[in-house]
């Protein structure tokens, strides 16, 4: 679903690990855009995109390099403010008849501090209120020399031409990252860059709720679609849109894959069953799943097995539906960022997802993905939109393979039983101690390692788990959540008491990057 009643902003790719960040300060401006790799926009792209502004990502590479990745010359041309990011600026700086060298010692890493030049632009408005701003940088190469037309207003100890301009033309460029929160005034000057491309922020959840609605009719007709209902708040908002849009047309399919947290299925079956009242196919596959999963043990295995399988029963479903032809799913945007990896492109997949890239031809199907441009805080405001109760939208994020990937190495039924109950104790922990809404996500992982413990005077041999709890905005990046001591000794006496198998506790304090959230 791609949007077309609103302005649109142009995020051009070129590989840096932050430009997911980029989408999300406009989104929280209200202004929608989108991210698409340099190879992808071509002149035609730009002709049918039709972008108000475009922005020019960061990246690793140097425009020495081989083939370096840049936009298409017509960018320059649309007539739109341009904004060159890093990279972006370099690559700006390059087409555009300026100069750019290597090192030579003028690379800056980390933090450091912009000065005004005596010139002020409305691009700096709420900028240098104080002497200098600080801004994070990363980079190698610099501008040398700013192309014909530009002007600087900023500039750093190694970055002469910290902030660039050409106002005739509007083309911005810094050198510095204003979407990381390393640079504390990122969003006023990305706010005055939108206010200055005429953005009127008209991306809101109550415009996307009417437009989706519109949409999934438009698509979808008056034949009958299958959802895929995991019980979390994915796949939970999208069925209640689907259900507002299409009514009786939409049956719901529940697959119990025996990897859900304890309790789990008898709780959203519940909930759909008798608060929604939407159809609903009660699917307990659970034999068939940890039957292929036995002996696997690569993270990328199992992921693709489990997708594999949650075709095959969707499709087993999907024949029991007179009329079926559409198979609703619960993606969002970071799920296909993350699992874009592009040939000759400057990023790389992370890791696969079960519910990105599409459905066999064999199935029949065709997809409906009402959230496919939202990040997962949109997700929760699209859910208030619609009238779920905070309690439910406040969930924490489950991943669609389950505790499969919370299992790293062989999965067996043991290490999953003794896996649901230590994540049942630490999530009471959470909320006996008035933390849970506080957290973005947080669950146990059982460790492919046995430790010696003594416990009643005598020697046990059992697993050890990690605790893994962060905070993030949009699953992008995360830091760890930083409990208390006393919390973290309270909480691994409990699972060590309470949970038979597990005798050791660890607590993870590795961010996303490098790290990601889920252990696999």
């Amino acid at each position: 679903m791609t949007q077309t009643q609103h302005d649109r902003l142009l995020i051009i790719d070129f590989g840096s690990q932050v430009t997911q960040l980029i989408a999300r300060r406009l989104r929280e401006l209200n202004v929608y855009c989108e991210i698409h790799p340099f190879n992808a926009v071509t002149p035609a792209f730009l002709a049918d995109f039709a972008p108000k502004a475009v922005i020019l990502s960061g990246g690793p590479s140097s425009v020495f390099d081989d083939g370096a990745p840049q936009p298409p010359a017509e960018v320059f041309e649309l007539g739109v403010p341009v904004l060159g990011i890093c990279y972006g600026q370099q690559v700006m700086m390059h087409m555009l008849g300026g100069h750019v060298e290597r090192g030579h010692g003028t690379a800056e890493f980390g933090r450091a501090y912009v000065t005004p030049t005596e010139d002020r632009i409305d691009l700096l408005n709420g900028w240098f209120l104080e002497q200098r701003e600080q801004v994070w940088m990363s980079h190698g190469d610099h501008v040398s020399k700013i192309a014909p037309g530009f002007k600087v207003y900023g500039t750093s100890p190694n970055a002469p031409f910290a902030i660039t301009a050409d106002l005739d033309r509007r083309f911005y460029a810094v050198q510095f990252h204003p979407e990381v929160h390393h640079t504390p005034n990122g969003r006023t000057l990305y706010e005055n860059f939108v206010k200055d491309a005429g953005f009127t922020g008209d991306w809101t959840m109550e415009a996307y709720r009417e437009e989706a609605i519109r949409k999934i009719r438009d698509q979808v007709g008056n034949k009958k679609v299958i959802c895929a209902l995991s019980g979390g708040v994915d796949s939970s908002v999208a069925a209640i849109l689907l259900h507002e849009a299409i009514g009786d047309q939409l049956t719901c399919v529940f697959v119990d894959h025996g990897l859900l947290r304890l309790n789990e299925a008898t709780e959203v079956v519940t909930m759909f069953r008798e608060h929604y009242n939407l159809p609903l196919i009660h699917a307990d596959e659970s034999e068939l799943f940890l039957g292929k999963l036995d002996g696997v043990s690569d993270p990328e295995t199992k992921r693709k097995i489990i997708g594999g399988l949650f075709i095959d029963v969707f499709q087993k479903y999907a024949n029991q539906i007179e009329g079926a032809e559409f198979l609703a799913q619960g993606t969002l945007y970071p799920d296909v960022i993350e699992s874009v990896s592009f040939s000759g492109g400057p990023s790389v997949t992370i890791k696969s997802h079960h519910n990105v890239g599409g459905l066999p031809e064999k199935m029949g199907l065709k997809l409906v993905e009402p959230l496919r441009e939202l990040f997962k805080d949109e997700v929760r405001a699209l859910g208030r939109e619609l009238g779920l109760p905070d309690s439910f939208i406040g969930r924490h994020p489950f991943p669609g393979p389950g505790l499969a990937i919370r299992c790293p190495g062989e999965i067996t039924r043991e290490k999953l039983e003794i896996l649901r109950k230590a994540d049942a104790v630490y999530i009471d922990q959470i909320r006996k101690h008035g933390l849970y809404d506080e957290i973005w996500q947080a669950f146990v992982a059982i460790l492919p390692v046995r430790t010696v413990g003594v416990m009643g005077d005598g020697r046990t041999y059992d697993f050890a788990c990690a605790l893994r709890a962060v905070n993030s905005v949009d699953g992008m990046t995360a830091d760890y959540y930083p409990f208390t001591h006393e919390f973290l000794g309270e909480t691994a006496t409990r699972i060590i008491n309470e949970v038979k198998g597990i005798n050791r506790v660890t607590y993870d304090v590795t961010s996303k990057p490098p790290g990601t959230i889920e252990w696999e």
